[in-house]
């Protein structure tokens, strides 16, 4: 039976009717089911949201795309499976909980028991298991609202044991192939969330700072008021001071002034405002071993500090003299390998100083720095202190100023694949294909070992049992991990795989004990992993036709997956892709919940209807660029339709 269609029809109420139409004759599986003969297939990807935050206009732009393209091939008689997912682990989730709990940090989540750590773990977990769901229901409305096709009657989610196992395969194969290892690096590291980021992760969240750098007078050993005139621009590592960088083939010069004199780089004479008469030029080679007195004679007893030398040096700014930190910096780390000096943190992993620093013990290295600098000034070291702003990299979970910082962590070697990345990444088609070259292509053609343990909580775990002599076995499998199990009752039937209960489980394989290290795995790996982990390579819809998410997973899923796929079966995990730009409001700004000018979907498709709004997504411009939404635009843009 023919409705008659109003004269002025809203069309929020006809979409509703839609989909209600939709739903009761399973219009969507239908049409999977007509085509599952067909023997043709559009494999689409689905990137998953996490359900602890509401959904957002921005998340329509995708999800359009991705809707748009199924159905075109279901239209074309394939088969266009669109399985839904949900990401459902790592840091933003524990992030939320802890603000929900009131605590701030590991330390409290490890108190929420008082004095039992295992149960502190088990009830924060459970909160973190309970809070992914806290949006869902906003959710389904959004997906039904929008008309959005996808299975969500068999969803994958990374939390279920079903999908941890499938990780913790795919993890093994990578394991088999001889690309993990565990080192003690320098790693940008985040003292609130006490964690270690990816060099993908890094990449996501830059902000505008205001710092101090100094240029610092050291005294030289035996020279009466002569000073190496160095430079830092982190003040708050003058205490782990082991030694001065110097390129070995810059030119040097020793000047006298009034009342001292000075070692910097010839280039950096600029620097020294009073008169100065030039004793002596040198190379930086003819520096290398000189010594120094340590500003904090009480740290480092029985090394004595010195002169080394340090390709990364330049002359274009500072002095041409590099105060170096061995823990507190990656060139640093390597000189202090290198020329083997002392390796010892003077700041903890919450970003205290340690007790070794007396004057400054446990408080806070960015809190304290002012005092630090005017007790440097008064003891007369300071020779310049100056502003700089710049840009640096901050937690994108929290928003913390990320330290340098020498950590243990598992990695994966994707330096040594490179190559073979970026031959893979040749066989995709990119919209807009400036990214492939350009964003994407120039990072995989610097791509780092990956850091892919987490010292968190919510996560899948780190499947590797290690026992007193460092030998270390890796689960790839519930059976395996219930075959090897000292107490198989620990792994039933109904095994829930996260901590603590996993850190319970102790191995044995011939005569030897096996205890799992304490990590996480990066919540990037579950994501890249999806493919495998879901099912779908099983099911043979690998590679993946098309994907489709917004420019900042070219760091994000897009890398994870490609690393993981690459390694695992050779080649690329999708063959095309769209690379969305930001959805901004009409003044070009990026829509954020602080400056207040953000657009709440559900009631725009109230106003307007959402197949108005997802016309103006594919209309506005070309999906690559950043699209301003404009509601006169949108609505003069749907009647032109």
């Amino acid at each position: 039976m023919f409705q008659t269609i109003p004269r002025e029809p809203d069309p929020h109420v006809l979409e509703q009717e839609i989909a209600a139409f939709w739903e009761a004759e399973r219009i969507y599986q239908k049409s999977e089911e007509q085509n599952a003969a067909s023997g043709s297939t559009y494999v689409v990807y689905d990137g998953p949201p996490t359900a602890n935050a509401a959904p957002a206009l921005h998340h329509m732009l995708p999800g359009s795309f991705k809707d748009l393209y199924g159905r075109y091939h279901t239209m074309q008689g394939k088969l266009a499976r669109r399985q839904a997912g949900w990401d459902t682990h790592g840091l933003p989730v524990e992030v939320q909980v802890e603000k929900a709990l009131g605590l701030s940090g590991k330390t409290a989540v490890l108190s929420l028991v008082a004095g039992d750590e295992r149960a502190s773990i088990a009830k924060f977990n459970e909160h973190c298991r309970t809070s992914v769901w806290s949006n869902k229901q906003d959710w389904d409305v959004f997906l039904r609202a929008e008309g959005y096709w996808t299975n969500q009657e068999t969803p994958y989610i990374t939390y279920d044991p079903q999908y941890v196992e499938g990780v913790w395969d795919v993890f093994a194969k990578v394991w088999e192939k001889g690309l993990v290892y565990k080192d003690f690096k320098v790693l940008p590291y985040c003292p609130r969330c006490g964690t270690a980021l990816s060099a993908a992760e890094v990449g996501l969240e830059y902000q505008e700072r205001h710092d101090t750098s100094l240029f610092v007078r050291f005294a030289v050993a035996g020279h009466a008021n002569r000073y190496f005139l160095a430079w830092t621009t982190t003040p708050w590592t003058l205490p782990g001071n082991v030694a001065l960088a110097v390129h070995p083939d810059a030119d040097y010069v020793v000047v006298k002034t009034e009342k001292e004199e000075l070692v910097l780089a010839k280039a950096r004479l600029g620097l020294v405002t009073e008169a100065y008469e030039v004793l002596e030029e040198l190379k930086g080679a003819a520096l290398v071993d000189l010594t120094y007195q340590s500003l904090f004679p009480e740290l480092f007893v029985g090394h004595t500090p010195r002169l080394v030398a340090g390709d990364f040096v330049t002359t274009d700014d500072g002095t041409g003299i590099v105060h170096t930190a061995v823990m507190y910096g990656e060139d640093d780390f390597k000189l202090g390998t290198a020329c083997n000096l002392p390796k010892e943190h003077t700041v903890d992993a919450h970003g205290h100083y340690l007790p070794i620093v007396t004057k400054y013990a446990g408080q806070s290295i960015r809190e304290v720095e002012p005092t630090l600098i005017q007790d440097l000034q008064a003891a007369g070291v300071v020779y310049k202190k100056q502003s700089i702003t710049h840009r640096y990299p901050h937690c994108w979970r929290c928003k913390t100023a990320l330290l340098y910082y020498a950590r243990d962590s598992w990695y994966v070697a994707v330096s040594t694949k490179r190559a073979e990345l970026m031959a893979a990444n040749e066989t995709i088609s990119w919209v807009p294909d400036h990214v492939q070259q350009g964003r994407f292509g120039s990072f995989l053609a610097e791509a780092r070992d990956w850091a892919i343990s987490r010292e968190r909580f919510w996560g899948t775990p780190l499947p590797i049992w290690t026992n007193e002599a460092g030998e270390h076995l890796v689960i790839g499998s519930f059976e395996q991990l219930r075959e090897l199990a000292e107490d198989p009752s620990l792994v039933p039937a109904e095994f829930d795989p996260h901590r603590p209960f996993v850190d319970d489980i102790v191995l044995v394989k011939d005569g030897q004990r096996y205890m799992r290290e304490p990590y996480v795995l990066d919540v990037w790996f579950d994501s890249g992993a999806m493919p495998f982990a879901s099912g779908r390579y099983a099911r043979g819809e690998y590679p993946a036709d098309f994907i489709a998410e917004g420019v900042d997973q070219t760091r994000g899923w897009f890398y994870s997956m490609l690393v993981l796929g690459v390694l695992l079966t050779g080649k690329a995990p999708y063959k095309r892709v769209i690379c969305f730009g930001h959805l901004v409001d009409e003044k070009g700004k990026k829509m954020s919940k602080s400056i207040g000018n953000v657009i709440k979907p559900l009631e725009l498709y109230k106003e307007v209807g959402a197949d108005a709004a997802r016309w103006f997504l594919y209309s506005v411009n070309s999906p690559g660029e950043s699209k301003r939404f404009d509601m006169k635009e949108l609505r003069a843009g749907y009647r032109r339709s």
